[in-house]
């Protein structure tokens, strides 16, 4: 189900950065993993970053590492992804999710996340 509102997205340089933002209800960013997922066309949608309800623990793709970080917003129940040094490989549909929090870790795996937004367009230019 598409319910999460994002915003962001667009073309940047190799090296530049740009930041997503997706608006959850507040009682799905009360308890859920937020998540953001990117793909290609041809390929399966993959995990890039996901935090716990409440930020305590964060996951990365090794992709991402150090470039990307995810954030949460409480005072009006949105997640960001900050997008640093950002490459080629990068491009892609970008898309919010969020899942039942399953382990004290939230995890990469598209199927553990059942809402999802609309997905925006990351394309990054050599």
């Amino acid at each position: 189900q598409e319910n999460l509102v994002m915003s962001g997205g667009g073309s940047v340089q190799a090296g530049g950065s740009l930041t997503l933002s997706c608006a959850a209800s507040p009682r799905i960013y009360a308890t859920n993993c937020m998540a953001w997922f990117r793909q290609t066309p041809g390929n399966e949608r993959e995990g890039v970053a996901a935090i716990t309800p409440g930020g305590a623990f964060t996951n990365y793709d090794d992709s991402v590492k150090g470039r990307f970080a995810i954030t949460l917003n409480s005072a009006n129940s949105t997640f960001d992804l900050h997008m640093n040094n950002l490459k080629p490989e990068d491009s892609g549909q970008y898309y919010c999710a969020a899942g039942a929090r399953i382990a004290a870790e939230c995890s990469l795996r598209r199927n553990e996340y059942l809402t999802w937004g609309q997905g925006t367009q990351v394309t990054v230019s050599s």
